[in-house]
């Protein structure tokens, strides 16, 4: 039998993207297949891109996906599931300790394990009526926040339980956001020094998404605008770029790779590379930034690269998370 409601517990589901549940060819194969197939991330004609995803992509990039993935995994499996739990152990300790109504924290991934639908089941588990999802992408996007709404509300279709559900679409520009950004390069520079370079690499869509009126580029632009000032940047010590393509599409440019060959050639000697758009270090972070990208640079003739960490559980990230828990939520919070 279900738990008894309690109409003073609220609850919130951190939602990231996902990760396959090992570095396995058949692990990451599954994965890639729920990931690309969903319509939002890849927008083709559906009988033609079946016989694309199937017959092409998931024969070849499973294996190379795989190695780049065991490249990172650690022995607490993915680094984006194993992050995204302290950050949600790191957010529950946090609402434990304000006066109020209980919230409960729990996380889901929107591709992969714990699937929203688990997620759900655990908040209703509590006698959750009242929801907040909040997808950890700073900046929305058709292709990630509104795939979040798409899988939630399909989690509850068909369900007796019907929670209030609420959102946080984005947090691009909130002040706790490019405080904590501006704080990580801070605390890094005074270990490692200022570098000639701050490379800003968001991950890329298609650029006629943006044409379509996804508002992420803008959204990126305003993010990168912002921390700049935070950290007193003159436009010509930092940059911003674009990574993680995929397909012979234009995407948003100019692209991460080719930005760091290019600077590398013009005598730029030292980049460091943070990632805003990434609340959590992950496969592209950890392996294309920090590995792939880092040989480019260096092999183009640069001499200093060095990799930002993501906030990951950092205490202003989880402070910026109560921050949206208690905005988007004050109307029951003391």
């Amino acid at each position: 039998m279900p738990a008894e409601e309690n109409p003073g517990t609220q609850g919130v589901l951190l939602v990231n993207l996902g990760t396959p549940d090992s570095p396995s060819v058949a692990d990451v194969r599954h994965y890639l297949k729920e990931f690309l197939w969903d319509p939002r991330v890849v927008k083709m004609a559906r009988p033609l891109w079946w016989l694309v995803l199937n017959l092409v992509i998931l024969n070849t990039r499973p294996k190379r996906t795989a190695a780049n993935y065991a490249k990172v995994w650690t022995a607490e499996g993915s680094p984006l599931l194993a992050v995204s739990r302290k950050q949600q152990q790191a957010l529950q300790a946090a609402l434990d300790q304000r006066s109020g109504p209980a919230i409960k924290a729990v996380l889901a991934m929107r591709y992969g394990n714990p699937a929203i639908a688990a997620g759900l089941d655990e908040l209703r588990a509590a006698g959750v009526q009242d929801i907040l999802v909040l997808p950890l992408y700073p900046q929305y996007s058709d292709t990630t926040t509104a795939a979040v709404h798409d899988a939630v509300s399909a989690a509850l279709q068909g369900r007796a339980w019907q929670p209030r559900v609420r959102y946080v679409d984005r947090y691009y520009r909130h002040p706790a956001y490019i405080n904590a950004l501006a704080e990580s390069v801070r605390e890094f520079q005074s270990v490692h020094g200022r570098p000639d370079k701050l490379v800003m690499s968001f991950h890329g869509i298609p650029q006629d998404y943006v044409a379509a009126g996804d508002p992420y580029a803008d959204e990126c632009k305003e993010t990168g605008r912002l921390l700049a000032a935070a950290l007193g940047l003159s436009a010509d010590e930092w940059c911003q770029t674009y990574q993680s393509r995929l397909g012979p599409k234009q995407w948003l440019q100019p692209y991460t790779s080719e930005q760091l060959a290019l600077l590398a050639k013009a005598g730029t000697g030292s980049v460091q590379l943070v990632c805003p758009g990434f609340s959590a270090d992950c496969l592209e972070t950890l392996e294309e930034i920090a590995m792939e990208n880092r040989a480019t640079f260096l092999e183009a003739g640069g001499k200093t690269y060095d990799y930002i960490p993501c906030l990951n559980d950092r205490p202003a990230h989880i402070k910026l998370f109560s921050e949206l828990v208690r905005e988007h939520l004050q109307e029951r919070i003391s």
